[in-house]
C-alpha cells in the first residue's frame, strides 16, 4: 500500500508530478491513518509519500502504529526537509525503527540537481547522506537507503544497472557516501513536468518517445497490478500518478469503505496516456524499472 498523506513541500521540484510545494495544503487525517492502519495486515509493505511525508504532523504516528502492525515500512524524502528545524531529530527517529528510506537525488552532480530540485539543494542532500551513513543506513541490510533518479528532461532514464553503478563510483569516490539500491524513474508528463512540456513545446514529441518506445515485457510489473494507492483524503487509486489526474478506483472509491481486501481485487485498472511512462523503455515504477 502507497499513501500520499501531504501534497505540502519544502521543495518545488521541476518533475513534481503532484505539484507539490509551500502553496499546497493537503493532508491526510489521523482517522484516514486509522483505516490505513487498520488494513495493513493484508499487506506487506508500506509506503510513505508525498509531497515532503514528513510535514504531516501525524507522520510518525503512522509509522510507529505500522510497525506495531508487522509490515515493512519505507519512506520517501527529499532529505532537505531533514535539515529544516523541527525535522532534524528524523534520521535517528526512522533507524530506530528500520524504516527503508527512499531518497530523490535527479543526479550526482550540483548543478544538475539543484537545477531541478532548487539552489543549495545538493549539499544538504550530501550533507544528509553522510549523516544517514553514519547512522548505518546504505551500510547495513536492516537499513536500507535507495536513491531516485529523474532524467532532466524530456527523456528516457539510462540503463538503471550501469546508472547505479555510476552513482556509487561517483557519490563513493567524491563524497564518502554509500547507498543500497538506485531506482531510476521516468518523468510521468502530468503535473509540473507536463506544464514544462507544454511550455518547450516538447509535449508532443514527449509522448511520441513513450509511445514509440513502448517495451511489452514492462507491463507484467506495472505497479498498479500489485499495489494500492491512497489519496490524502482516503480516495483510493491504482497508482500515484493517477491521483493528481482524478482517476480514482469506482468503488469503493475511499479507503473507510473497505472492508475487506476481497473488495479492491480483482478490478478494473484504470488507463490513460500517461501510463506509456510506466512501459516505455525499461519500464519505470515508484521502485525504478520493471523490465
Amino acid at each position: 500500500m502507497q499513501v500520499n498523506i501531504t501534497s505540502k513541500c519544502n521543495l518545488f521540484c521541476k518533475h513534481c508530478h503532484i505539484n507539490a510545494g509551500l502553496n499546497r495544503h493537503e493532508e491526510m487525517s489521523l482517522e484516514t491513518m486509522k483505516h490505513v492502519i487498520r488494513l495493513l495486515p493484508n499487506f506487506k509493505i508500506l509506503d510513505i509519500t508525498g509531497g515532503a511525508p514528513e510535514m504531516n504532523n501525524n507522520y510518525r504516528w503512522l509509522i510507529d502504529n505500522a510497525i506495531n502492525s508487522g509490515v515493512h515500512v519505507m519512506t520517501r524524502s527529499n532529505l532537505v526537509i531533514m535539515n529544516e528545524s523541527g525535522y532534524q531529530d528524523l534520521p535517528e527517529f526512522l533507524a530506530e525503527r528500520g524504516v527503508e528510506i527512499v531518497c530523490s537525488l535527479p543526479f550526482y552532480s550540483e548543478n544538475d540537481c539543484d537545477r531541478q530540485r532548487g539552489s543549495g539543494t545538493f549539499k544538504i542532500i550530501i550533507s544528509m547522506l553522510k549523516k544517514l551513513n553514519a547512522l548505518g543506513y546504505g551500510l547495513s541490510e536492516k537499513l536500507p537507503l535507495d536513491l531516485v533518479y529523474n532524467p532532466g528532461g524530456a527523456f528516457l532514464p539510462p540503463n538503471q544497472s550501469s546508472l547505479e553503478r555510476e552513482y556509487k563510483a561517483r557519490l563513493k569516490s567524491e563524497h564518502n557516501i554509500e547507498f543500497t539500491n538506485l531506482f531510476a524513474i521516468t518523468n510521468n508528463p502530468i503535473g509540473r513536468f507536463r506544464e514544462f512540456l507544454d511550455r518547450s513545446g516538447n509535449y508532443d514529441k514527449y509522448m511520441k518517445r513513450l509511445f514509440d518506445s513502448f517495451n511489452p515485457e514492462a507491463l507484467p510489473g506495472m505497479m498498479c497490478r500489485f499495489q494500492i494507492s491512497v489519496g490524502c483524503d482516503g480516495r483510493l487509486y491504482d497508482c500515484d500518478f493517477n491521483q493528481p489526474l482524478g482517476l480514482a478506483i469506482d468503488e469503493p472509491d475511499n479507503i473507510s469503505k473497505v472492508n475487506n481486501i476481497s473488495q479492491l481485487t480483482p478490478r478494473k485498472i484504470k488507463f490513460a496516456d500517461h501510463c506509456y511512462a510506466c512501459v516505455a523503455g525499461n519500464g519505470s515504477s515508484c521502485g525504478g524499472t520493471t523490465a
